[in-house]
């Protein structure tokens, strides 16, 4: 399928039978003459056209909105739209961050109350909204945890991950300062007690782990875990990327977790805004909340609200101002629109859905561990690649069904990974759809694996050579 360029069609006087009087306040006639430049070279193209231009480039995209999106470990969940109305209201989108406390006692009721919210979920004792994404999280836990020991008159030097960890997790690490180390998982998948417990000593900082980590198994021995590295007066840090599982269920603060960051944007349903704006909040334990960056929103004596900066031993500011407030509106739109109870059902749901998931195509997918999955299942093409296909090939089918691929090749540990995870917003309906659909692409493996190979067959982009497309970009329109 070609795009025509609008672009492409420049024609001198183009007329569109919609021309803006003369007499028009200049301010909706457009920019003032001593703006325009006459070297862009820009094309002369009619206002019509150019609105069905971008308003059929905007349905090629795919997205939420438009059909199902199981990228597995993103939690791309609905985004309710009553969300987006409340973020819009002038009286919040139209703040400025340098306004006097005084007449943003509203906003800064919200981010009090939404931590207070927070807290609750996960346990913690104290929260910090300033983080702007889930790795800015991270990185913000890991600087409380060096401050915490340094305070102690030692930094250390290493922080330990699980083999199946998140991508970003060793990145953080060595942001703060620290060398990353692997722990190898279980043949269950899970964390290796035994090895951790020879690799904890008193160079290890932290320990970091996703729970349930990111092969959807929930970690069954973290209360062993967590005495392990405690007694090694290390901190036991847990990435919350799969928090989605466990709303209402389970909370990091009583499986003896120190630190843990949130994820806004996938966990309680704001956008992920193609690649930002979101919120990484951190909540941590009593004894490293002197850490948390500065200033806190607290609730002073006579009850009107205010920003703390009057903390000593805070790392600082992580965030130019205060968070991304637009997002702290939509996830407090979230948490009180479901409740309590609704939050546990949404993770149930969750759970249920990956389950449903696992058991429709198990056997005709190969499964690489045992066990119930969490919110996430992962499997592996290994089956397939009897056929000399890959994991992508499978995801790239599956664009010609209007449906997003999967994550693939992640976790690293789990050959020619599919992690799939449907969330707890999708239909039954849609699921069986998507089951009915992997099924039809085992039988393409194995009776028409050239179809699976040349896939994408049916949208704007086919095939392409990713490496190139990696590595020379290029999305610049540049007249002939």
């Amino acid at each position: 399928m070609s795009i025509p360029l609008i672009f492409e069609s420049d024609r001198p006087a183009l007329s569109c039978g919609y021309s803006p009087h003369d007499d028009l306040p200049a301010e909706i006639k457009g920019p003032p003459a001593h703006l325009l430049r006459d070297e862009l070279d820009l094309p002369q193209v009619a206002e019509p056209a150019v609105m069905r231009h971008f308003v059929n480039l905007s349905t090629l995209n795919h997205h939420v909105d438009k059909g199902f999106y199981p990228l597995g470990s993103c939690t791309m969940k609905y985004n309710p739209k009553i969300n987006e109305a409340l973020a819009g209201l002038p009286g919040l989108a139209g703040l400025h961050p340098h306004q006097p406390v005084e007449t943003i006692q509203g906003a800064l009721e919200l981010m009090y109350k939404l931590e207070k919210f927070l807290c609750e979920i996960t346990g913690m004792p104290a929260m910090t909204l300033q983080p702007a994404a889930g790795a800015h999280g991270e990185l913000t836990g890991m600087f409380v945890a060096r401050a915490y020991h340094e305070s102690n008159g030692n930094p250390r030097k290493i922080v330990l991950t699980p083999d199946s960890s998140h991508g970003t997790n060793p990145a953080s690490i060595v942001m703060a300062g620290y060398t990353p180390a692997s722990i190898p998982s279980k043949s269950d998948g899970r964390i290796d007690l035994e090895g951790l417990k020879e690799a904890l000593n008193d160079d290890v900082a932290a320990l970091m782990v996703t729970n349930p980590n990111t092969l959807g198994l929930f970690e069954d021995e973290i209360d062993e875990v967590a005495a392990a590295v405690h007694e090694a007066g290390a901190l036991l840090y847990m990435d919350g990327a799969n928090m989605n599982a466990l709303m209402g269920l389970s909370r990091p603060g009583d499986m003896g977790f120190d630190i843990v960051h949130l994820n806004l944007h996938k966990t309680f349903s704001t956008p992920h805004g193609g690649g930002g704006p979101g919120s990484g909040p951190v909540g941590v334990v009593s004894s490293l909340e002197p850490y948390l960056p500065r200033p806190r929103v607290i609730r002073e004596a006579d009850g009107k609200y205010n920003f703390d900066w009057d903390r000593p031993k805070s790392i600082g500011k992580v965030h130019s101002h205060f968070g991304n407030f637009g997002m702290l509106i939509r996830a407090m739109a979230y948490i009180r629109a479901l409740g309590p109870d609704g939050l546990k059902k949404a993770s149930e749901l969750a759970v249920l859905n990956a389950n449903y998931i696992r058991h429709s195509l198990e056997g005709k997918y190969k499964l690489p561990f045992d066990g119930v999955s969490m919110h996430e299942v992962v499997f592996s093409a290994d089956n397939q690649n009897t056929h000399g296909l890959k994991a992508v090939d499978i995801a790239k089918r599956l664009l010609d069904f209007d449906i997003h691929a999967p994550t693939v090749n992640f976790p690293l540990i789990v050959h020619e990974a599919l992690m799939i995870e449907p969330t707890e917003t999708e239909s039954l309906e849609t699921l069986d759809r998507f089951i009915e659909v992997m099924l039809q692409i085992d039988e393409e493996a194995q009776n028409d694996p050239d179809r699976l190979r040349e896939a994408p067959l049916s949208t704007p982009v086919c095939r392409m050579n990713e490496v190139l497309a990696a590595r020379k970009m290029d999305i610049v329109y540049k007249p002939e």
